[in-house]
């Protein structure tokens, strides 16, 4: 075979060479077929993926949800505020549970986590707090230890009230009315008083209150009695005293005027029981007349002996207390000054100054003082 000859057998195609090499038509629409049996199996396999899927989220979507955001919400909330109380003896953990329940924070585990990353240990104080609905861990925790963000219900007992005043105070700072209060009040041995007293008055120390909302008005007054006892124990005073200590506290009270003067004032009513003189007090005279607005009396006031508080006619100690007396006064009728003045009298009632006096001249000169005062200031009545 010639070099052209065998250059034509190779480049010349055979039979045989194009049956091993191109498939024939038969086995082209087996393949094709094949191939789109295989693309409606895959088809088939996505949609019911997609189903499954589609079912798995409406009964899991939350958990997967929460999952991929965490224990916690973002921001500041919604904007629908909720009350939230913390109580005494609360932790991390139990305000965490509550807050969770009230929908405040995502999960109580995020905001112990958030407690425990804070460098300095945050104090809870109890209190009621305005809070929102999906804060973040950070946002509840910043609003629960800001002060500011706390409501409380507040009130001032000014040393010397009357009880009948307090009660007002009371309602006003805690929106309890009145009527609470004085039924509340209706049985003062349940406090704990000494057995000579028959009202609260006395015993309800003057100071600064505070207390939470929802507290009752028995829960408030047994506060305020509490206090009471606690000043009469870091003063020195047993039990068995306290009746005497806190008659003599409450006219003091409302007697003296400066600091300096209230142990003073003390001795000179001790001294004028000592000798079985009367007390001849205003401020007793007024207590029973109810004319508290007033420095001094009539003629007709202290002649009246049908005021059981008339302590220029009635001998001895008054009836009962006749104000809320403060530590001062408390310890000056514990802890009296030395000396044996019968008499004083406040001369200047814009400073309170008051002058002491043995005998009854020089007592008598001090009256004058005062009456030449009132007399350049028409503004007091007498």
């Amino acid at each position: 075979m010639s070099c052209r000859s065998i250059k034509e057998h190779l480049l010349a195609p055979s039979t045989s060479s194009r049956s091993a090499t191109t498939p024939s038509r038969r086995s082209r629409k087996r393949s094709t077929k094949h191939r789109r049996r295989r693309a409606l199996v895959l088809v088939v396999a996505v949609l019911a993926v997609v189903a499954l899927v589609a079912v798995g989220w409406s009964i899991f979507g939350d958990r997967i949800q929460s999952a991929i955001e965490g224990d916690d919400y973002s921001g500041t909330g919604n904007g629908t505020e909720v009350s939230f109380q913390i109580q005494e003896g609360d932790t991390g953990t139990s305000i965490g549970d509550r807050l969770e329940q009230q929908n405040v924070v995502k999960t109580s585990k995020g905001f112990v986590a958030t407690v425990l990353a804070q460098s300095t240990e945050p104090v809870f104080l109890p209190g009621v707090y305005t809070l929102q609905e999906h804060m973040s861990a950070k946002a509840a925790l910043d609003a629960l230890v800001n002060a500011d963000n706390r409501h409380e219900l507040t009130f001032v007992i000014p040393e010397g009230t009357y009880l009948r005043d307090i009660f007002p105070i009371m309602a006003e700072g805690t929106g309890i009315p009145v009527a609470e209060f004085q039924a509340a009040a209706s049985d003062p041995q349940s406090y704990g008083l000494p057995a000579q007293a028959t009202s609260l008055e006395g015993f309800v120390f003057p100071a600064t209150y505070t207390f939470s909302p929802g507290t009752d008005a028995r829960t408030i007054l047994k506060a305020t009695v509490d206090r009471m006892f606690e000043a009469l124990q870091e003063h020195g005073a047993q039990p068995d005293q306290y009746w005497d200590i806190v008659r003599m506290a409450s006219l003091v009270q409302r007697e003296a005027g400066l600091r300096p003067d209230f142990p003073k004032v003390a001795r000179v009513f001790y001294n004028r029981l000592a000798i079985g003189m009367k007390l001849e007090s205003d401020a007793t005279v007024t207590y029973g007349t109810g004319n508290s607005h007033r420095v001094s009396t009539t003629d007709a006031e202290r002649a009246d002996a049908s005021n059981p508080y008339n302590t220029y006619v009635h001998e001895g100690m008054i009836p009962t207390p006749i104000s809320s007396p403060g530590d001062i006064a408390i310890d000056a009728a514990i802890h009296p000054a030395d000396g044996t003045w019968l008499y004083f009298v406040t001369w200047n009632l814009e400073t309170g100054e008051t002058a002491f006096s043995t005998t009854y001249e020089e007592h008598q000169a001090n009256v004058q003082k005062w009456h030449d005062w009132m007399a350049a200031h028409p503004e007091y009545s007498y």
